[in-house]
């Protein structure tokens, strides 16, 4: 297997399982929370189909990584991120973040000026402030955050059962996967330890990147669904193409927080045509 090697800032060296495929102009792909980069199964097909180099990691206590007890802040993962572009000498690289990873995106531009990077992607993401606050009032509520935690310490395979209903809008009156895909999702998302899944949890709807959104200076396409009842896309894609002037916004119609699997074809088409550009 491949690692790439980083550190926490206190010297304690992580191992961050890799997957390294295709010919070209690379692209990174940073998956959402609770999965890992298995996540990405359809783009990894569809980008290096259409001739690019394709990168996917692990997050640091997800998958095949390790799983420190520590370091699940924004700042560290942003540096995991740079020791990806750093050790593999990747040039003008095109990152792909979903969910969570948005902030591992906006975090590496403000933290290390974008370094390397030539277009970014923000798929779903929780970028720039998913907490509901009197000046985020279309954020999540601050139960609604305290209500994961307590259900991943209570019975974390049951929460995240549940979970993977609503990440892909799946109700009464609509299925838009299978049941043998939410099993598969379910069984991904368990291979992260505890901890990082909470400490995780925690990172992504807590931290304010609202002032760090200026700091994207390559081209950004953002990409959200109406229907994302997850990550809510007033408070998050709709305020980062505000935020960033020279975005570029699609809106998913009727589309869940998990549209990398339910609308993966135009998922594909779209980033395809932006990354050509």
């Amino acid at each position: 297997m491949k690692f790439i090697k980083s550190k926490n800032t206190d010297g304690q060296e992580v191992n961050l399982y890799y997957e390294d495929l295709g010919q070209g102009k690379p692209v990174i792909l940073i998956h959402g929370w609770p999965l890992d980069h298995q996540m990405w199964e359809n783009q990894f097909q569809a980008l290096v189909e259409g001739g690019y180099r394709v990168i996917a990691y692990d997050r640091r206590g997800f998958g095949k990584s390790d799983k420190p007890w520590t370091a699940y802040d924004y700042s560290t993962l942003a540096d995991d991120l740079k020791a990806v572009i750093d050790q593999l000498q990747l040039e003008d690289v095109a990152l792909i973040g979903f969910s969570m990873a948005g902030g591992e995106v906006v975090r590496y531009f403000s933290r290390h000026g974008g370094a390397k990077v030539r277009k970014a992607v923000l798929v779903s993401s929780i970028a720039p402030y998913m907490l509901q606050t009197e000046d985020n009032p279309d954020g999540v509520p601050q139960e609604t955050i305290q209500a994961i935690g307590e259900g991943l310490e209570k019975d974390r395979a049951a929460f995240l059962d549940d979970f993977g209903k609503q990440f892909f809008g799946v109700n009464l009156l609509n299925h838009p996967v299978s049941n043998q895909m939410l099993e598969w999702n379910l069984h991904v998302a368990m291979q992260a330890s505890l901890r990082a899944t909470t400490e995780c949890a925690t990172s992504f709807a807590t931290t304010d990147l609202r002032s760090e959104m200026s700091s994207i200076s390559v081209p950004l396409l953002v990409i959200h669904g109406d229907a994302d009842q997850t990550v809510p896309i007033k408070a998050t894609g709709e305020q980062a193409a505000q935020l960033v002037p020279h975005a570029q916004y699609i809106i998913y119609e009727g589309q869940p927080h998990g549209l990398f699997y339910t609308a993966k074809e135009q998922l594909n088409v779209d980033l395809l045509e932006f990354l050509s550009k």
